[in-house]
Protein backbone atom coordinates (compact mmCIF):
# COMPACT_ATOMS: atom_id res chain seq x y z
CA UNK A 1 0.00 0.00 0.00
CA UNK A 2 1.86 3.63 -0.80
CA UNK A 3 1.60 6.61 0.83
CA UNK A 4 -1.81 8.05 -0.82
CA UNK A 5 -3.52 4.45 -0.45
CA UNK A 6 -2.84 4.28 3.12
CA UNK A 7 -4.03 8.12 3.80
CA UNK A 8 -7.34 7.37 1.88
CA UNK A 9 -7.85 4.63 4.13
CA UNK A 10 -7.00 6.57 7.39
CA UNK A 11 -9.67 9.16 6.40
CA UNK A 12 -13.29 9.10 8.86
CA UNK A 13 -15.54 11.47 8.82
CA UNK A 14 -16.83 13.98 11.71
CA UNK A 15 -17.49 12.66 14.90
CA UNK A 16 -21.35 12.40 15.53
CA UNK A 17 -21.30 12.13 19.07
CA UNK A 18 -19.27 15.45 19.40
CA UNK A 19 -20.89 17.03 17.10
CA UNK A 20 -24.15 16.69 19.26
CA UNK A 21 -22.19 17.64 22.06
CA UNK A 22 -21.52 20.92 20.80
CA UNK A 23 -24.77 21.34 19.14
CA UNK A 24 -26.30 20.95 22.85
CA UNK A 25 -24.18 23.50 24.21
CA UNK A 26 -24.48 26.11 21.77
CA UNK A 27 -28.20 25.73 21.83
CA UNK A 28 -28.20 26.67 25.12
CA UNK A 29 -25.95 29.94 25.08
CA UNK A 30 -27.52 33.10 26.52
CA UNK A 31 -28.99 34.20 22.92
CA UNK A 32 -32.05 33.75 20.73
CA UNK A 33 -31.91 30.36 19.23
CA UNK A 34 -28.97 29.86 17.03
CA UNK A 35 -28.54 33.57 16.48
CA UNK A 36 -24.92 33.51 15.64
CA UNK A 37 -26.35 31.27 12.48
CA UNK A 38 -23.04 29.83 10.41
CA UNK A 39 -20.83 30.74 12.60
CA UNK A 40 -22.59 28.58 14.89
CA UNK A 41 -22.76 25.75 12.07
CA UNK A 42 -18.59 26.20 12.08
CA UNK A 43 -18.51 25.88 15.51
CA UNK A 44 -20.26 22.38 15.29
CA UNK A 45 -18.05 21.36 12.11
CA UNK A 46 -15.21 22.24 14.29
CA UNK A 47 -16.19 20.10 17.53
CA UNK A 48 -16.82 17.17 14.94
CA UNK A 49 -13.31 17.32 13.32
CA UNK A 50 -11.65 17.74 16.36
CA UNK A 51 -13.25 15.56 18.62
CA UNK A 52 -12.78 18.43 20.82
CA UNK A 53 -15.77 20.89 22.83
CA UNK A 54 -12.18 23.42 22.69
CA UNK A 55 -10.97 23.09 19.02
CA UNK A 56 -7.45 24.18 18.94
CA UNK A 57 -6.77 26.57 16.49
CA UNK A 58 -4.11 28.79 17.21
CA UNK A 59 -1.67 27.29 15.14
CA UNK A 60 -2.28 28.28 11.54
CA UNK A 61 -0.46 27.91 8.56
CA UNK A 62 -1.20 28.71 4.70
CA UNK A 63 0.58 26.05 2.71
CA UNK A 64 0.77 28.38 -1.21
CA UNK A 65 1.64 25.61 -3.67
CA UNK A 66 3.29 26.75 -7.43
CA UNK A 67 3.34 25.46 -10.63
CA UNK A 68 3.64 26.45 -14.16
CA UNK A 69 1.75 25.23 -17.02
CA UNK A 70 2.14 24.23 -20.67
CA UNK A 71 -1.72 25.63 -21.55
CA UNK A 72 0.30 28.95 -21.70
CA UNK A 73 1.22 28.96 -25.07
CA UNK A 74 -2.62 28.90 -26.11
CA UNK A 75 -2.41 32.52 -24.79
CA UNK A 76 -4.86 32.46 -21.99
CA UNK A 77 -3.31 34.58 -19.80
CA UNK A 78 -2.29 38.35 -19.82
CA UNK A 79 0.75 37.46 -18.02
CA UNK A 80 3.95 35.59 -19.06
CA UNK A 81 5.09 32.79 -17.15
CA UNK A 82 8.41 34.43 -15.49
CA UNK A 83 5.47 36.00 -13.59
CA UNK A 84 5.63 32.31 -11.35
CA UNK A 85 9.04 32.68 -9.98
CA UNK A 86 9.00 36.28 -9.86
CA UNK A 87 5.59 35.86 -7.62
CA UNK A 88 7.65 32.90 -5.26
CA UNK A 89 10.20 35.88 -4.62
CA UNK A 90 7.88 38.37 -3.53
CA UNK A 91 6.13 35.64 -0.94
CA UNK A 92 9.62 34.98 0.45
CA UNK A 93 10.02 38.72 0.90
CA UNK A 94 6.75 39.23 2.48
CA UNK A 95 5.44 41.64 -0.25
CA UNK A 96 2.14 39.63 -1.56
CA UNK A 97 -1.31 39.87 -0.72
CA UNK A 98 -1.06 36.20 1.10
CA UNK A 99 1.90 37.44 3.41
CA UNK A 100 -0.10 40.61 4.43
CA UNK A 101 -3.08 38.60 5.24
CA UNK A 102 -1.89 36.04 6.56
CA UNK A 103 -0.09 38.05 8.95
CA UNK A 104 -3.40 39.42 10.37
CA UNK A 105 -4.08 35.82 11.28
CA UNK A 106 -0.70 35.15 12.72
CA UNK A 107 -0.65 32.45 9.94
CA UNK A 108 3.15 31.26 8.87
CA UNK A 109 3.10 31.07 4.94
CA UNK A 110 4.78 27.87 3.93
CA UNK A 111 5.57 27.95 -0.48
CA UNK A 112 6.43 24.81 -2.02
CA UNK A 113 7.81 24.41 -5.50
CA UNK A 114 6.09 22.26 -6.73
CA UNK A 115 6.86 22.34 -10.52
CA UNK A 116 8.10 26.13 -11.78
CA UNK A 117 9.74 26.16 -14.73
CA UNK A 118 12.07 29.02 -13.54
CA UNK A 119 14.99 28.23 -11.41
CA UNK A 120 14.36 28.48 -7.72
CA UNK A 121 17.08 26.49 -6.12
CA UNK A 122 18.57 29.36 -4.31
CA UNK A 123 15.60 29.34 -2.44
CA UNK A 124 15.56 25.84 -1.80
CA UNK A 125 18.96 25.58 -0.46
CA UNK A 126 18.74 28.29 2.15
CA UNK A 127 15.37 26.57 3.57
CA UNK A 128 13.10 29.73 2.38
CA UNK A 129 10.48 27.74 0.13
CA UNK A 130 9.96 23.41 0.36
CA UNK A 131 10.71 22.32 -3.15
CA UNK A 132 8.41 18.58 -4.22
CA UNK A 133 8.92 19.43 -7.79
CA UNK A 134 7.48 17.00 -10.31
CA UNK A 135 8.90 19.14 -13.06
CA UNK A 136 9.35 22.34 -14.97
CA UNK A 137 5.67 22.57 -15.58
CA UNK A 138 3.41 20.77 -16.78
CA UNK A 139 2.60 19.52 -20.43
CA UNK A 140 -0.08 21.74 -22.78
CA UNK A 141 -3.46 19.78 -22.04
CA UNK A 142 -4.86 21.38 -24.89
CA UNK A 143 -3.12 18.97 -26.91
CA UNK A 144 -2.44 15.99 -24.48
CA UNK A 145 -2.06 14.76 -20.78
CA UNK A 146 -0.65 17.39 -18.35
CA UNK A 147 1.15 14.87 -16.79
CA UNK A 148 1.54 10.76 -16.49
CA UNK A 149 0.00 8.91 -14.08
CA UNK A 150 2.85 8.47 -12.09
CA UNK A 151 3.44 11.99 -11.81
CA UNK A 152 -0.13 12.59 -10.32
CA UNK A 153 0.08 10.23 -7.85
CA UNK A 154 3.44 11.88 -7.32
CA UNK A 155 2.41 15.42 -7.00
CA UNK A 156 -0.68 13.73 -4.11
CA UNK A 157 1.46 12.21 -2.19
CA UNK A 158 4.15 15.15 -2.18
CA UNK A 159 0.97 17.48 -0.60
CA UNK A 160 0.38 14.45 1.68
CA UNK A 161 4.26 15.04 3.00
CA UNK A 162 3.65 18.47 3.55
CA UNK A 163 0.74 17.83 5.33
CA UNK A 164 2.12 15.07 7.60
CA UNK A 165 5.23 17.01 7.92
CA UNK A 166 3.42 20.54 9.49
CA UNK A 167 0.67 18.17 11.16
CA UNK A 168 2.54 18.54 14.48
CA UNK A 169 3.11 22.17 14.52
CA UNK A 170 -0.19 23.00 12.81
CA UNK A 171 -4.15 22.86 14.24
CA UNK A 172 -5.92 24.63 10.92
CA UNK A 173 -4.39 24.55 7.63
CA UNK A 174 -5.40 27.20 4.20
CA UNK A 175 -4.55 26.11 1.02
CA UNK A 176 -3.15 28.65 -1.72
CA UNK A 177 -1.86 28.43 -4.84
CA UNK A 178 0.49 30.56 -7.63
CA UNK A 179 0.97 29.55 -11.56
CA UNK A 180 0.52 31.61 -14.65
CA UNK A 181 -2.69 29.79 -16.59
CA UNK A 182 -3.58 27.77 -13.87
CA UNK A 183 -7.32 29.08 -14.57
CA UNK A 184 -7.27 26.74 -17.39
CA UNK A 185 -6.57 23.28 -15.89
CA UNK A 186 -9.52 24.74 -12.72
CA UNK A 187 -11.62 24.80 -15.28
CA UNK A 188 -11.38 21.79 -16.79
CA UNK A 189 -11.27 20.01 -13.82
CA UNK A 190 -14.47 21.85 -12.72
CA UNK A 191 -16.47 21.03 -16.47
CA UNK A 192 -14.82 17.07 -15.97
CA UNK A 193 -16.26 16.73 -12.46
CA UNK A 194 -19.82 18.79 -12.49
CA UNK A 195 -20.47 17.61 -16.09
CA UNK A 196 -20.98 21.38 -16.97
CA UNK A 197 -19.71 22.69 -20.54
CA UNK A 198 -16.56 24.47 -20.70
CA UNK A 199 -18.30 28.12 -21.27
CA UNK A 200 -20.06 27.27 -18.25
CA UNK A 201 -17.07 27.04 -15.70
CA UNK A 202 -14.02 29.39 -17.76
CA UNK A 203 -13.14 32.59 -16.55
CA UNK A 204 -11.59 35.88 -17.20
CA UNK A 205 -8.50 34.38 -14.92
CA UNK A 206 -5.79 37.30 -14.65
CA UNK A 207 -8.51 39.94 -16.52
CA UNK A 208 -8.65 38.87 -20.30
CA UNK A 209 -11.14 40.24 -22.47
CA UNK A 210 -13.64 38.87 -24.47
CA UNK A 211 -11.92 37.58 -27.02
CA UNK A 212 -9.20 35.97 -24.79
CA UNK A 213 -12.45 34.75 -23.23
CA UNK A 214 -13.49 32.91 -25.88
CA UNK A 215 -10.11 31.45 -26.70
CA UNK A 216 -9.68 29.97 -23.18
CA UNK A 217 -13.14 28.35 -23.27
CA UNK A 218 -12.55 26.67 -26.55
CA UNK A 219 -8.72 25.36 -25.10
CA UNK A 220 -10.50 24.17 -22.03
CA UNK A 221 -13.26 22.16 -24.40
CA UNK A 222 -10.03 21.07 -26.69
CA UNK A 223 -8.37 19.53 -23.73
CA UNK A 224 -11.51 17.56 -22.52
CA UNK A 225 -12.18 16.36 -25.57
CA UNK A 226 -8.58 15.22 -26.35
CA UNK A 227 -7.70 13.81 -23.50
CA UNK A 228 -11.61 12.60 -22.31
CA UNK A 229 -10.77 12.60 -18.49
CA UNK A 230 -13.25 9.77 -16.16
CA UNK A 231 -14.99 12.13 -14.05
CA UNK A 232 -15.44 9.55 -11.37
CA UNK A 233 -11.34 9.06 -11.24
CA UNK A 234 -9.63 11.74 -9.51
CA UNK A 235 -6.14 10.33 -10.25
CA UNK A 236 -6.96 10.66 -13.99
CA UNK A 237 -8.56 13.93 -14.41
CA UNK A 238 -5.79 15.03 -12.50
CA UNK A 239 -3.03 13.52 -14.92
CA UNK A 240 -4.89 14.33 -17.92
CA UNK A 241 -6.12 18.24 -17.44
CA UNK A 242 -4.61 19.34 -13.82
CA UNK A 243 -1.59 20.74 -12.88
CA UNK A 244 1.39 19.82 -10.41
CA UNK A 245 0.17 22.71 -7.42
CA UNK A 246 -3.27 21.43 -8.17
CA UNK A 247 -2.33 17.93 -7.72
CA UNK A 248 -0.23 19.01 -4.56
CA UNK A 249 -3.04 20.87 -2.91
CA UNK A 250 -5.24 17.69 -2.95
CA UNK A 251 -2.78 15.86 -1.62
CA UNK A 252 -2.99 18.42 1.16
CA UNK A 253 -6.41 18.21 1.82
CA UNK A 254 -6.06 14.99 2.23
CA UNK A 255 -3.21 15.21 4.61
CA UNK A 256 -5.09 17.58 6.79
CA UNK A 257 -8.46 15.26 6.86
CA UNK A 258 -6.43 11.73 7.77
CA UNK A 259 -5.12 14.18 10.49
CA UNK A 260 -8.80 15.54 11.25
CA UNK A 261 -7.51 18.64 11.05
CA UNK A 262 -9.90 21.36 9.37
CA UNK A 263 -8.35 23.12 6.19
CA UNK A 264 -9.85 26.29 4.59
CA UNK A 265 -10.11 26.26 0.96
CA UNK A 266 -9.11 29.29 -0.92
CA UNK A 267 -10.62 30.16 -4.64
CA UNK A 268 -11.18 28.84 -7.85
CA UNK A 269 -7.80 27.02 -8.11
CA UNK A 270 -7.95 25.31 -4.57
CA UNK A 271 -11.45 23.86 -5.01
CA UNK A 272 -10.34 22.01 -8.23
CA UNK A 273 -8.00 20.50 -6.01
CA UNK A 274 -10.60 20.00 -3.42
CA UNK A 275 -12.96 18.20 -6.25
CA UNK A 276 -9.93 16.09 -7.11
CA UNK A 277 -9.81 14.92 -3.25
CA UNK A 278 -13.26 14.45 -2.42
CA UNK A 279 -13.19 12.12 -5.72
CA UNK A 280 -10.82 10.09 -4.50
CA UNK A 281 -12.01 9.80 -0.72
CA UNK A 282 -15.64 11.75 -0.17
CA UNK A 283 -14.74 11.51 3.78
CA UNK A 284 -12.34 14.27 3.20
CA UNK A 285 -14.72 16.69 2.37
CA UNK A 286 -15.69 16.59 6.26
CA UNK A 287 -12.67 18.76 7.10
CA UNK A 288 -12.91 21.00 3.86
CA UNK A 289 -14.44 24.87 5.36
CA UNK A 290 -15.11 26.86 1.89
CA UNK A 291 -13.24 29.63 2.26
CA UNK A 292 -14.92 32.63 -0.22
CA UNK A 293 -16.66 32.66 -3.40
CA UNK A 294 -14.25 33.63 -6.18
CA UNK A 295 -15.16 35.80 -8.82
CA UNK A 296 -13.93 33.52 -11.41
CA UNK A 297 -16.89 31.76 -12.93
CA UNK A 298 -17.79 28.48 -12.26
CA UNK A 299 -16.81 28.60 -8.54
CA UNK A 300 -20.50 28.59 -7.74
CA UNK A 301 -20.82 25.06 -9.22
CA UNK A 302 -18.04 24.13 -7.66
CA UNK A 303 -19.21 24.81 -4.62
CA UNK A 304 -22.50 22.98 -5.10
CA UNK A 305 -21.06 19.80 -6.13
CA UNK A 306 -18.80 19.48 -3.02
CA UNK A 307 -22.30 20.93 -1.13
CA UNK A 308 -20.17 23.31 0.15
CA UNK A 309 -21.07 27.51 1.26
CA UNK A 310 -18.79 29.78 1.53
CA UNK A 311 -18.29 31.97 4.66
CA UNK A 312 -17.23 34.78 2.04
CA UNK A 313 -18.10 36.50 -0.57
CA UNK A 314 -16.13 39.41 -1.39
CA UNK A 315 -15.58 39.37 -4.91
CA UNK A 316 -12.16 38.69 -4.38
CA UNK A 317 -9.77 36.46 -7.38
CA UNK A 318 -6.61 36.32 -6.29
CA UNK A 319 -5.55 33.10 -4.92
CA UNK A 320 -2.47 32.71 -3.00
CA UNK A 321 -4.68 31.41 -0.08
CA UNK A 322 -5.82 35.19 0.71
CA UNK A 323 -9.51 33.96 1.14
CA UNK A 324 -8.46 31.12 3.57
CA UNK A 325 -6.22 34.05 5.30
CA UNK A 326 -9.30 36.08 5.75
CA UNK A 327 -11.65 33.02 6.71
CA UNK A 328 -9.48 32.17 9.88
CA UNK A 329 -10.67 34.84 11.68
CA UNK A 330 -14.17 33.13 11.64
CA UNK A 331 -13.18 29.86 12.36
CA UNK A 332 -11.46 31.95 15.90
CA UNK A 333 -14.73 33.23 16.17
CA UNK A 334 -16.75 29.97 16.07
CA UNK A 335 -14.47 28.50 18.62
CA UNK A 336 -14.84 31.59 20.81
CA UNK A 337 -18.61 31.11 20.82
CA UNK A 338 -18.44 27.60 21.47
CA UNK A 339 -16.15 27.84 24.20
CA UNK A 340 -16.42 31.55 25.89
CA UNK A 341 -20.12 32.31 25.94
CA UNK A 342 -21.86 30.93 28.65
CA UNK A 343 -25.14 29.20 29.19
CA UNK A 344 -28.46 30.28 30.48
CA UNK A 345 -27.86 28.22 33.33
CA UNK A 346 -24.05 29.06 33.78
CA UNK A 347 -25.03 33.47 33.28
CA UNK A 348 -28.29 32.13 36.00
CA UNK A 349 -30.35 33.82 32.75
CA UNK A 350 -34.18 33.39 32.55
CA UNK A 351 -34.55 31.31 28.76
CA UNK A 352 -37.34 32.20 26.28
CA UNK A 353 -40.94 31.36 27.61
CA UNK A 354 -42.62 28.47 25.66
Amino acid sequence: MNLLESTIEGICPQDEAWRAKARERLEQLTMPYWALGRLMDLAEDLAGMSRSMRPPVKRKAIVTMVGDHGVTAEGISKYPPAVTPQMVHNFVNGGAGINALARCVDARVVVVDMGVAGDLDDLVQTGKIVSKRIGKGTHNIAAGPAMSAQEAVRCLEAGIEVALDLGSSTDVFGTGDMGIGNTTPSAAIAAAITGLPASEVTGRGTGIDDVQLKRKSEVVQRALDVNKPDPSDGLDVLAKVGGFEIGGLAGLILGAASQRKPILIDGFISTAAALIAHTLAPAASDYMIAAHRSEERGHRAMHKHLGKEPLLDLNMRLGEGTGAALAMHLVDAAVAVLTEVSTFDEASVSEAEE
